[in-house]
């Protein structure tokens, strides 16, 4: 009598030929593994679309990284699981990031605005909403005007592909540059 594969074999198997380029193996393995992948994100990011969006992201990795996996390290679910935890976990980051920056962002403006209203408070506040501009400024015009968008504008990031006519992941990648730039001119100023 024959013995039938495990899961683990199975899905060790799918992985080896997503390495070699089989998209139906992609299929298979996302059908199998997808539903406790996405409630992993989804229990991190507490966000259906952001979970969504992560585990997408957590297949086009699997998809592009296939070939590392080593299953003399642990089975092919454990490594898509590990994948996803991760990626939730940087989603998270992110938006904590995000939201720190956007604080600063306001806090600046508000700043502005209220030097703008009393001269003769502080100018150190104008100096921060200066530096902020500038350093706004000297971002490319494509994450200038996404950051813009994003935190000015109130949009999310498939709202503003959408907009531009981009791919959403050239807009996240963009926003992020911008960001991690805007942060090394504004520490350089300070």
């Amino acid at each position: 009598m024959l013995e039938q594969p495990t899961a683990d074999e199975i899905q060790n198997q799918l992985l080896a030929r997503i390495a070699a380029g089989d998209l139906q193996a992609l299929s298979g393995f996302y059908d199998q593994t997808a539903t406790p992948l996405f409630s992993v994100a989804l229990r991190i990011l507490r966000d259906q679309s952001e979970a969504e969006e992560v585990i997408q992201d957590v297949f086009v990795q699997i998809w592009e990284k296939a070939s590392t996996f080593d299953p003399v390290l642990g089975s092919a679910f454990h490594w898509a699981l590990s994948i996803a935890r991760h990626r939730a976990i940087d989603r998270v980051r992110s938006r904590e990031r995000r939201s720190r920056l956007t604080d600063e962002l306001q806090a600046a403006g508000a700043a502005e605005v209220a030097a703008a209203s009393a001269p003769d408070r502080d100018a150190l506040h104008s100096e921060e909403a200066g530096a902020v501009r500038s350093a706004l400024q000297s971002l490319p015009a494509e994450q200038r005007q996404s950051i813009e968008m994003a935190f000015f504008g109130g949009l999310s990031h498939p709202e503003i592909a959408e907009a531009l006519h981009e791919p959403l992941g050239t807009i996240k990648a963009r926003i992020r540059r911008g960001l991690l730039k805007l942060r090394e001119v504004l520490e350089v100023c300070a």
